[in-house]
């Protein structure tokens, strides 16, 4: 008959109307096997078996009137019911494949709808819009159920020839013509979106509606693009733009050490060093704590991390945040995805408008991959007094603030040069020098004098000293000094006191910085008055001066030796301050070469600063014990208790003295939730410490054989008496 010709989805699924559709044994004998028929049959049938297949949920069957839509829909129906009893399945797909558990289907068949009266749904409600949400909960029991629960294994099938009937309504309308006021809507919203994330081919242009195409979706072809992306080219292009973006000239950078043995101690090219932490190695979240690699690359150097690092304030570290690592390797992914798309053979697959936003979105996402790094990488910690809180190194902490890194994505080394000196621990070449006082009060230059070279280090090994971005501001600060009268400078045959004109500053061993107390004190400045020979001017022959005392001319420039004898400044040690670092017994060994290189014959005053409490505390034996000096301890720092007490002391004193002070402080500072102590021994020899024989390495052993740790030290020449 002729209708049998006529094919019907609604009366196929209702399971009335003609045999030769409803009866999947007649239907499928039919029924020729073609191409198009048997990919359908898999593709669909793949998902529904949870075997895989293409991920896309929604498939469009683009023929003409009459072309077989509704035969492949009525097909489909059949395999999801499971074929049972058709001969020759293998035709049309494999039986594997077939679901092997209950499949809900529901169907709208425009040619059966009624828009004008509506559709029956139940409780007063009509729809007059397809309704396929409360045919798949018709057969749900226990009432109405997630719809996102269904959206995995679900598959639509669109048909339609003419404009899609969802166009040019709300929301609101939507929801009402297919539930009804007083129902739960919200997940309706929920699978609305995700149905728009996963469908490859709606229409994704800038104010289209919401309708399918024959061209695949511009966001899921990137979208799979990026799932294709291989994880260790996107690591590798990560990691190299990581690199480019803290590249620059304030900081040498130390890109993701392994441990201490990956960041030199050493001075280098002049440069604080940024060390940068591997996103895989260390991130946080809350900066509660110190990382422990950070903890250990602070306080260690070298091949195996044994040896105490000196230069503590010469290197700063910028860590990943836990939330954003994954959004920063999201965005390398996308770029590389996108650079994968421009290229001339992806883009003759794309349509026009697609190919301009391919191009646009790949020149774009270099930015955003920048920003998405500086994001991620906002945590600062830098050498501090002010420790975090929880923290037993002096580390404090700092967070870049996000949205000033959109200002200047890719210039990461700014961003952190910015944060420090807002924190006024970073000073710039142009930036004003710190008070000559202060400098003076801080270092060991309160002692009386250093080397410019010596001076210009504490500066990368205190933490409570700003950090340099070059000798400029060192510079000036010890001109200042010279010109406020804080300081006497020497180099060689050069004097520079307050009120001379100006002269180079010279930063190395030879070149000494004297505090203007000490200079007073040992005859430096103000310098010697040149003294007439006779009576005519001076400089000149002739009688003697007023009293009848001779005197002689001594030539500008120069100076007497303990002799008498006058010799030029450039013919005499430059200075008879020496100084080293390292662990005691070592930093010892090299005050003594050091002596014995200058000529020195006894060391006069021996000052050791221990880095640790600890060994500061089992040093003070040893130096009581020491003969033929006279000994002065320091104590300087505090500690806060758990409870968020604080204790701060400032001692100097006999040995005798600071004993009991030990025995106080030590328990203390086990139990402290913070400590910070300096600790410093002054020993003055009052016959001086021979450098002739082994007295000097007999004084080294008997010191050392308790107290191991790091320390810096530094000596003077004795002064014989008079």
């Amino acid at each position: 008959a002729e209708a049998d010709f006529a094919a019907d989805l609604a009366q196929v699924v209702t399971g009335s109307g003609s045999p030769e559709y409803v009866d999947p044994v007649r239907f499928f004998a039919n029924t020729y096997p073609t191409r198009g028929l048997k990919n359908l049959l898999a593709n669909v049938c793949r998902r529904l078996s949870g075997a895989g297949g293409e991920a896309a949920a929604i498939f469009r069957l683009d023929t003409s009137y009459g072309g077989g839509k509704t035969h492949g829909l009525i097909a489909l129906a059949h395999a999801a019911r499971g074929l049972t009893g058709v001969a020759g399945v293998d035709e049309f797909i494999d039986p594997a494949l077939l679901p092997q558990g209950p499949v809900r289907l529901a169907a709208f068949d425009g040619e059966n709808a009624d828009p004008a009266n509506g559709r029956t749904m139940g409780e007063g409600v009509r729809a007059r819009t397809p309704a396929l949400a409360q045919d798949l909960d018709a057969k749900h029991h226990g009432g109405m159920p997630p719809y996102a629960t269904y959206v995995a294994r679900t598959i639509f099938m669109h048909t339609l020839a003419f404009n899609d009937p969802l166009k040019g309504l709300s929301p609101e309308q939507l929801r009402y013509s297919m539930l009804g006021p007083s129902s739960d809507v919200s997940f309706i919203e929920e699978a609305r979106k995700k149905f728009i994330l996963e469908s490859a081919y709606l229409d994704d242009r800038p104010g289209a509606p919401m309708r399918f195409l024959a061209e695949a979706n511009l966001t899921q072809i990137i979208r799979r693009e990026e799932k294709n992306v291989d994880s260790s080219e996107a690591r590798a292009e990560l990691n190299d733009r990581i690199g480019q973006i803290f590249k620059g000239g304030t900081f040498d950078v130390v890109r993701f050490p392994g441990g201490p043995f990956d960041v030199p101690d050493d001075v280098g090219n002049g440069r604080p060093k940024l060390v940068v932490l591997a996103y895989d190695a260390v991130t946080i979240g809350t900066a509660e704590d110190v990382p422990a690699l950070v903890r250990r690359i602070y306080l260690r150097k070298g091949s195996d991390g044994s040896a105490l690092r000196l230069l503590r304030n010469n290197v700063v570290f910028v860590v990943a945040d836990e939330a954003r690592k994954a959004e920063m390797r999201r965005h390398a992914s996308r770029r590389l995805a996108l650079r994968e798309l421009k290229k001339p053979e992806r883009l003759a697959h794309l349509a026009e408008h697609q190919r301009d936003k391919v191009c646009e979105l790949e020149a774009r996402s270099e930015q955003e991959l920048a920003l998405a790094i500086q994001q991620c990488y906002r945590h600062v910690f830098y050498p501090s007094r002010h420790r975090v809180e929880s923290a037993d190194v002096d580390l404090a902490h700092s967070a870049i603030d996000t949205h000033s890194t959109s200002d200047q994505p890719g210039a990461g080394q700014r961003h952190i040069a910015r944060v420090l000196a807002d924190l006024n621990k970073l000073r710039y070449p142009e930036d004003e020098s710190d008070s000559p006082t202060y400098v003076r009060d801080r270092t060991p230059l309160k002692k009386g004098e250093m080397t410019t070279l010596a001076l210009r280090n504490e500066f990368r090994r205190d933490p409570g000293l700003p950090m340099l971005i070059g000798d400029d501001v060192f510079i000036r600060g010890v001109r200042l000094g010279v010109e406020q009268g804080e300081y006497v400078y020497r180099r060689g045959d050069l004097l520079l006191g307050p009120g001379d004109p100006s002269a180079e500053i010279v930063i190395d061993e030879q070149s000494v910085i004297f505090t203007m107390a000490f200079a007073r004190n040992r005859g430096i400045w103000p310098r010697p008055a040149p003294k007439a020979s006779g009576t005519g001017p001076v400089g000149q022959s002739g009688g003697g001066s007023e009293g009848g005392v001779s005197s002689v001319t001594q030539t500008p420039g120069a100076s007497k030796t303990r002799d008498g004898d006058e010799r030029p400044y450039g013919d005499e040690p430059v200075s008879d301050a020496l100084s080293a670092e390292g662990v005691l017994k070592d930093a010892l060994t090299q005050i003594w070469e050091q002596a014995r290189g200058r000529g020195m014959d006894r060391i006069g005053v021996l000052t050791i600063r221990m880095f640790e409490a600890g060994d500061a505390f089992r040093l003070l034996g040893s130096v009581g014990a020491a003969r033929g000096a006279k000994k002065v301890v320091s104590f300087l720092g505090g500690y806060e208790t758990r409870d968020g007490g604080s204790f701060q002391i400032e001692f100097r004193g006999p040995v005798t003295d600071a004993q009991p002070v030990r025995e106080f402080l030590e328990p203390q500072l086990r139990d402290a939730s913070a400590r910070n102590l300096e600790a410093g021994f002054e020993l003055t020899f009052t016959d001086g410490l021979s450098m002739a024989g082994d007295a000097a390495e007999t004084f080294t052993e008997r010191l050392s054989r308790f107290a191991g740790g790091a320390a810096y030290v530094s000596a003077t020449a004795h002064a014989a008496e008079s």
